[in-house]
Formats: C-alpha cells, sequence, structure tokens
C-alpha cells in the first residue's frame, strides 16, 4: 500500500488498512443515526448506447472483497450490468454527513447465498419477486396485487427462489471516503489500484 504522508496521515473515522472493513464501520454507525434504508445506494449503470442510469437499490452485505445487492435478473439494470460488467455506486447518509463512492466490476451471484437471502425475506417480498415482471409496463396496481394473490396461491408460504431473481457482486477497484468538512473543505481519501488482484494506493484528494 502506498503510504500517506506523514504529515496528512488518516486518522480517526478514516484509520484502517482494510477498505471494506472501514465501509462496514461507517455502514454500522449509519444503521444507529439514519432514520430509512442506511444500506440504500445509488446504483450507476450505462446502457447500450452509453447512456447512464441511476436507481436507489438496498445493498445487503459487505464482503472481505466485494460489495452484494440483489435485483431481477430480468430488469432493465440486470440488462446494463450484465452488458457492461461494470458499475458504480455512492452511499450517502445525511446524519453522518458522509458518503462512499465505489467503482468497480460486476459479477452474478446465483447459488446458495443468493437462495440464503431470499428465504431470509418475508413472505410476501418473496411472492412480490415472482409476481413483478420488473421495468416492463404495467397496466394497474390491482393487476399487480391479482398477480402476487396468484403466486400465493400456487407456490404457497415457503416458495422457491425465482430462476430470474438474484444477486450481483460488486468488486471495486476504487473506493472513495467522503465526510463533511467546515467551509466546504471536506476530507476525502480515495482507494485505488489497477486492477481488483492489485494492491491498494490510498491518496487525499481535494475537496
Amino acid at each position: 500500500m502506498k503510504p500517506v504522508d506523514e504529515n496528512d496521515r488518516r486518522s480517526g473515522i478514516f484509520t484502517g488498512d482494510d477498505p471494506f472493513v472501514i465501509a462496514q464501520g461507517w455502514l454500522d454507525e449509519a444503521m444507529k443515526s439514519e432514520p430509512n434504508d442506511a444500506n440504500a445506494i445509488a446504483l450507476a449503470t450505462v446502457d447500450a448506447d452509453g447512456l447512464p442510469n441511476a436507481r436507489m437499490v438496498l445493498l445487503k452485505e459487505i464482503e472481505p472483497a466485494a460489495f452484494v445487492f440483489y435485483t431481477n435478473y430480468n430488469s432493465c439494470k440486470a440488462g446494463e450490468l450484465d452488458n457492461a460488467g461494470k458499475a458504480a455506486f455512492v452511499m450517502h447518509w445525511k446524519s453522518l454527513r458522509r458518503q462512499i463512492r465505489v467503482r468497480g466490476e460486476i459479477s452474478c451471484e446465483d447459488g446458495p447465498q443468493a437462495d440464503a437471502y431470499y428465504k431470509s425475506r418475508s413472505l410476501k417480498s418473496r411472492l412480490g419477486a415472482w409476481a413483478s415482471q420488473q421495468s416492463e409496463p404495467l397496466s394497474s396496481r390491482t393487476h399487480l396485487m391479482a398477480e402476487v394473490a396468484k403466486i400465493a396461491a400456487s407456490k404457497g408460504i415457503n416458495p422457491e427462489r425465482p430462476p430470474f431473481w438474484g444477486g450481483y457482486r460488486l468488486i471495486p477497484s476504487e473506493i472513495e471516503f467522503w465526510a463533511d468538512g467546515s467551509h466546504r473543505l471536506h476530507d476525502r481519501f480515495v482507494w485505488r489500484r489497477s486492477d481488483i488482484t492489485a494492491a491498494w494506493h490510498v491518496s487525499r484528494l481535494n475537496p
């Protein structure tokens, strides 16, 4: 790891040799102060023409080397993730006046880990995953609720994970930690590496 200048060494909330541990610490702190969805991320993708897209999704796990979230594989976002193989997101907490920005490569999580997370969801959420044709036109909410009722009748109280629903893992090549500073003189430290197998280099950035 590239050392930080002795006169500007990271300290306090930025301290640590592992960015995933720092990120988990910030998220744990935000869980105590944010009124809703402290794990919400603004996920950015691009379509086949390079036009950006962004939407809020829930981050479900910070692994030792990746960030994991779940969605419908037939959705617009999933198509863009599969096509580009790369994505970015930002987590912002107003209560802490901090944010984390992440960019990197995307891989699918379509195995036992996805099954386990699906089973941990409420029954209504599991049924909803089957009923919703995510991103497709919908005639009415009444129609959607009728589809949920049909799925409930056919799948029962223990539906299996839909084959079109699962997780994505974002393996970062860049992670930036930002904290609000007085007079807009914010603190920013970015962790970068040339590829997902390389060592991290840490730099302080101008506000």
